[in-house]
């Protein structure tokens, strides 16, 4: 095998990929699509290019960048667990200078992106940075690390009603009370997966704390996404598109009870990575209401 001192600049480029999971866009889209519902809904509409680039480059190099702080804060976790031992770091294939610098060079280009907006914008990507950094240690002391990440990832709605209006109304909270649930539920998923591993190496996870309770638990949390986004909809004056999206996010979000209901590894994974789609369908839903409405 390579040792990070031997590796040829092309396979060192493949494993800086590998480490930024650049071949799982779904980590990406997770925090995307809640994001261009808030910018559409902030904006009436069609935000305009310039922030559509920003909060798009913007949402995959911060998550890029959460990817490698996430490495460094597990590396001495992730060797004993099965789906992640082979991860660049922790196999020892890339060091851990080069992954704090990566880390910082994305976060340094996303912050860049965040300074052609505005000071209340700029502001809060302090809060979202932070948040992103203590993510990752709060699985060693918090029952519900995903509610963390849950913050974490949405950070971009509040910061594109700024980006727009330099304000936070109303219809902000209840999308980010919606986005905090959708976090909680999927991430739950994807912790599942890793239960059996998450408990011999003491991580703690909303998988773990729910218990026999995990599923009712997620399907809690997505009935709670789905309420609070169709209550987002309502203060945002959209119609029956609109609701039609909610209805399919819902169909999807049973769809998911069924594969995670025998709490099997890979159907959790499935339902994990599917996720994106019940974004997609919302954000699809608004931006064609606004469009006819408009």
């Amino acid at each position: 095998m390579n040792t990070a001192a031997t590796l040829t600049l092309r396979d060192r480029w493949s494993l800086y990929l590998d480490l930024i999971r650049w071949d799982r866009p779904q980590g990406w889209l997770l925090l995307l699509w809640p994001t261009l519902m808030a910018l559409w809904i902030a904006a009436q509409g069609f935000p305009g290019w310039h922030l559509l680039a920003v909060f798009t480059a913007g949402t995959i190099l911060m998550r890029s960048a959460g990817c490698a702080v996430n490495d460094f804060a597990d590396k001495d976790f992730d060797r004993h667990v099965e789906r992640t031992a082979q991860r660049p770091l922790t196999s020892g294939r890339i060091s851990v200078k080069e992954v704090v610098l990566i880390g910082v060079v994305l976060a340094l280009i996303s912050f860049a992106l965040v300074l052609t907006t505005n000071a209340a914008t700029v502001a809060l990507s302090f809060g979202a940075l932070a948040v992103t950094i203590v993510y990752p240690f709060t699985k060693r002391f918090f029952a519900m690390p995903q509610a963390v990440l849950g913050v974490a990832y949405a950070f971009g709605i509040p910061m594109a009603f700024t980006a727009v209006r330099n304000e936070v109304p109303p219809v902000m909270w209840w999308l980010l009370a919606g986005k905090l649930a959708w976090v909680i539920a999927y991430d739950t998923e994807y912790a599942m997966v890793d239960r059996d591993d998450d408990l011999k190496i003491g991580i703690r996870t909303s998988a773990i704390t729910l218990g026999r309770f995990d599923v009712a638990g997620v399907m809690t949390l997505y009935a709670l996404c789905i309420a609070c986004w169709w209550q987002a909809g309502q203060l945002a004056g959209l119609g029956w598109v609109y609701d039609l999206s909610l209805v399919v996010a819902a169909a999807q979000a049973l769809y998911h009870f069924t594969l995670i209901k025998g709490r099997e590894r890979l159907a959790c994974f499935k339902a994990f990575r599917l996720n994106h789609w019940l974004g997609f369908s919302v954000w699809v839903g608004v931006a064609a209401d606004l469009a006819l409405r408009g």
